[in-house]
């Protein structure tokens, strides 16, 4: 009797082991860690920060919180919009706390030197806060996806309708880094591809307070358009402000918030922002899937996400079953299943990651209601048109990325 009761625990721990094994081969880490480095305390935490560490909880929940037999985990960090900082974190989380993809980003500096971290290591970007179209262009990598919107779709989708009712000058008030950087230069293409002009162009440093002199410059160039190269609270700033300088809903002169969120506007209201042309990549209150889901994030964070929430909510899923999907955590295997599945979900239908890493969807140009039209607090937009991602985005024709093969 002890020798079949050996032989049957040496069984059981053979097995046991091969199956230790195979995970180990899956899996080497033990589990799958996902990490949300965004900025959690500043000038844009409103519209990713604890929001996308809410959205991807769910994201976990919602695959049922394991995946290859293992655990998945989540871990976050604010990095202050700091490029050093950044950087730190996410060397320390590849290395040592052994985070397997990255998501949100945030501040476009702090996105492209996280990418460049990633290449090195092996490890994934899932960059679904950063907005340079630098990302899936010059500074392209086969380990980072660029997932809810970019520079490019802003330019043609809110610039090219301005320019299209009429507003063919501007003067551009632009946040003085990466991100302000290409969303003045891919809108100045824009402008000057229709017949447009750019009179004029003034930088302001991150997490600007006071755009008085800023406001004063752009009134007094004469351009019929003052296009806000910024975004998070700077865009909340300068809006605010130009009310007060009687630049919003001036017959002579337009100001065009070239990156403003929900969350921007429900901070300002529908009774200063009202009439504001914007373009996003997801509104809440699209349909009854968005409404669904949206819901469900505000029952926990008491306000209805961004599209850069939701996008990471999406991006988060996608990964999760690229993995499962691929078998392995390794990072180039699950990269491939992620460029060879179309995403569809909740947030976006028949998307596709390219080559150069650049998820293309369909965005959408919206208006913000004005007060007799607004019926919620959240009730802000009317939808003015739907903007094809083969539109919307580059084609891979124009690609600077050099993964494409031309």
């Amino acid at each position: 009797m002890n020798k079949i009761l050996q032989k049957l625990w040496i069984t059981i721990f053979v097995c046991t082991s091969t199956l230790a094994i195979a995970q180990d081969a899956k899996v080497p880490s033990g589990a799958i860690r996902i990490g949300v480095l965004n900025d959690q305390s500043g000038v844009y935490s409103g519209m990713g920060g604890v929001g996308s560490v809410v959205a991807t909880k769910m994201a976990i929940e919602d695959f049922g919180g394991t995946v290859l037999g293992v655990p998945i985990e989540l871990i976050s960090a604010d990095h202050q919009n700091k490029t050093d900082v950044g950087s730190t974190i996410a060397r320390e989380w590849y290395d040592i706390k052994k985070v397997d993809v990255i998501l949100d980003l945030a501040a476009s500096n702090v996105g492209l030197a996280v990418m460049g971290i990633a290449k090195q290591k092996n490890k994934i970007v899932i960059n679904t806060g950063s907005g340079s179209s630098r990302i899936t262009n010059e500074d392209c990598n086969d380990r980072t996806a660029h997932w809810v919107y970019n520079t490019y779709a802003l330019a043609h989708g809110t610039g090219q309708a301005v320019l299209n009712q009429g507003g063919d000058s501007w003067y551009f008030i632009t946040a003085d880094y990466a991100f302000g950087h290409s969303l003045e230069k891919d809108t100045t293409d824009v402008i000057k591809a229709s017949g447009g002009k750019v009179l004029g162009s003034i930088k302001h440093p991150l997490n600007a307070s006071d755009f008085s002199s800023f406001l004063l410059q752009a009134q007094a160039s004469g351009a019929k358009v003052i296009g806000l190269a910024n975004a998070g609270t700077d865009a909340v700033n300068a809006i605010k402000g130009a009310k007060e300088f009687g630049l919003l809903n001036n017959k002579k002169q337009q100001l065009v918030g070239l990156t403003t969120y929900v969350t921007d506007v429900h901070g300002i209201g529908v009774e200063t922002a009202q009439g504001i042309q914007l373009t996003e990549a997801f509104y809440w209150d699209m349909n009854n899937e968005t409404r669904t889901w949206s819901q469900r994030f505000f029952e926990r964070h008491k306000r209805m996400p961004s599209m850069i929430q939701a996008g990471t909510y999406s991006g988060v899923m996608h990964y999760l079953k690229a993995v499962k999907a691929a078998g392995t955590s390794e990072a180039g295997a699950v990269m491939a299943k992620m460029k060879s599945t179309p995403i569809n979900d909740f947030y976006t239908k028949n998307g596709v990651l390219r080559d150069d890493g650049l998820m293309v969807h369909d965005m959408y140009l919206f208006q913000v209601k004005t007060p007799e039209q607004s019926k919620s607090p959240w009730d802000l937009y009317t939808l003015k048109q739907v903007i094809p991602g083969s539109q919307a985005f580059a084609s891979l024709a124009d690609s600077k990325c050099p993964l494409v093969k031309k």
